[in-house]
C-alpha cells in the first residue's frame, strides 16, 4: 500500500511536528509520518490526498481551492532540480534517509520554498527548519 500524496505535501511532511488544523487532521497526519517512517512508498494524485481526508467533511475543504492546486503546481515544479525528474499523478516515490536529507537541505535553503509563499505554517515551518528538523514526526 502507498500513502496518497498531493505534490505541496512532499513539502509539508518534511517539517511536520503534530500541528495542525485539528485533532483529527493531526492524527492522520501522525499515522502518515509513521507509515512513511516505516519505509511506505508514496503515490502521486492530483488534488485532496491521505493528509487532506480529515478536512474533506468541512463546508468549504480549502483542499479545493485554486491556491492550494497552485501551491501543489510549484511544489512540483521546486523539486524537479532536486530530483532531477519530474513527478506526475500516478508515480511512486520512496522517501530513503539521503533523499529525505536533500529535501530538507533544499527546504532549509529556501531552493524548495516558492510553494510555501503565503502559507499560515509558513512561521512554523521555518521555525522547524532552523532547528534543524529536530522535532519533526518523519524521521
Amino acid at each position: 500500500m502507498s500513502v496518497r500524496l498531493r505534490p505541496h505535501h512532499l513539502l509539508c511532511l518534511l517539517t511536520y511536528a503534530g500541528k495542525g488544523y485539528s485533532a483529527a487532521f493531526v492524527a492522520n497526519f501522525d499515522e502518515i509520518a509513521a507509515r512513511l517512517s516505516a519505509g511506505e512508498h508514496i503515490l502521486i494524485v492530483s488534488g485532496p490526498d491521505d493528509i487532506c481526508a480529515p478536512l474533506l467533511g468541512e463546508a468549504e475543504p480549502h483542499c479545493l481551492r485554486d491556491s492550494v492546486t497552485e501551491r501543489d503546481r510549484q511544489a512540483a515544479a521546486s523539486v524537479v532540480t532536486l530530483l532531477g525528474y519530474s513527478i506526475a499523478e500516478d508515480m511512486e516515490l520512496q522517501l530513503h534517509p539521503s533523499l529525505l536529507r536533500s529535501m530538507r537541505d533544499a527546504f532549509s535553503s529556501g531552493r524548495t520554498r516558492g510553494a510555501c509563499v503565503g502559507c499560515e505554517w509558513f512561521d512554523l515551518c521555518s521555525s522547524i527548519a532552523a532547528s534543524d528538523y529536530r522535532t519533526v514526526a518523519l524521521r
